[in-house]
């Protein structure tokens, strides 16, 4: 049943225009599920995802920032994007070079908080 649901959701971020691949990451680095456009380490990945959007959430905390939806960063081929999906998962979305990154904000942002309030 777990398994059903965030394949759901896999199949709703990779169809958001410009993500070439994504994965469901628990809170603590697990991949719970992905579809991935290339060869990569999955539990690297999966751990590295958790540690930048917790290290990302600390400093928003340190600076008192109200809220920290995503973190971004940006290649001259592709982009990674990292969101909170709750307090148990966060979505990583790999986009493509030609992805209009606010517009896959705001698409996965509706699909994280979904996962938030689902799982």
């Amino acid at each position: 049943m777990l398994k059903d649901k965030i394949s759901g959701f896999i199949d709703k971020i990779r169809n958001v225009d410009g993500v070439a691949a994504c994965a469901v990451v628990s809170r603590d680095g697990i991949v719970a599920g992905k579809v991935f456009d290339r060869d990569l380490n999955e539990p690297w990945f999966g751990a590295l995802t958790a540690t930048i959007l917790a290290s990302a959430e600390s400093a928003a905390n340190i600076i008192k920032m109200h809220s920290m939806e995503s973190v971004t960063i940006k290649g001259t081929d592709a982009s990674i994007m990292v969101m909170g999906s709750g307090d148990n998962f966060l979505v990583a979305a790999i986009l493509s070079d030609r992805a209009d990154p606010s517009k896959v904000h705001d698409q996965i942002l509706t699909i994280a908080k979904n996962i938030g309030e689902v799982m």
